[in-house]
């Protein structure tokens, strides 16, 4: 998951927890997409979406209850909502789902054109290989996402406390 907390420092449970699992349901849905009906895939979409909005979520009330002066409050709340759903929703649903659906794309199409093998081995093979790039793909994606926040939005608040996203 993420680093070790330091002793006292609060567990989140969208972050440090077995719940950050949830927003990695598409990924298995797309390595899963050709031995399962669509429905199924689209279903593990809804998953992650629902893991984006709860952290989303999370993450406002948790800014709101920082002490400080009310005319801040809302500002903080909006910049921590939109920036984890944007975040989460490019780093956890929409880069990583299309990456996992192109490699068994291509995969799926390089075994019907290289190899003789029978379509459900070829399936199985795909769905083996999306399975194994999850965990390669991760990092990359985050750290992606973090420059290109970084680079676009989080210009935007400059002036608020940038919300803590991987």
């Amino acid at each position: 998951m993420s680093e070790p907390q330091p002793r006292g420092a609060e567990r989140d449970l969208y972050r440090d927890t077995w719940v950050r699992y949830l927003g990695y349901a598409n990924e298995v849905g797309e390595a899963f997409r050709s031995l399962v009906p669509a429905a199924v895939v689209w279903l593990s979409y809804g998953v992650a979406s629902s893991y984006v909005l709860a952290d989303a979520i999370d993450k406002g009330k948790k800014a709101g209850e920082v002490p400080s002066p009310e005319a801040g409050r809302s500002a903080r709340v909006t910049v921590a909502v939109v920036d984890t759903f944007v975040w989460q929703a490019l780093a956890s649903v929409a880069i990583p789902g299309f990456t996992i659906n192109r490699v068994c794309a291509a995969s799926l199409y390089v075994l019907g054109t290289a190899t003789r093998w029978p379509l459900a081995v070829r399936k199985w093979g795909t769905t083996a290989l999306g399975l194994l790039t999850i965990p390669v793909i991760i990092h990359p994606i985050d750290r992606s996402v973090d420059f290109l926040l970084d680079s676009s939005l989080r210009k935007l608040y400059p002036s608020v406390r940038k919300p803590s996203s991987s």
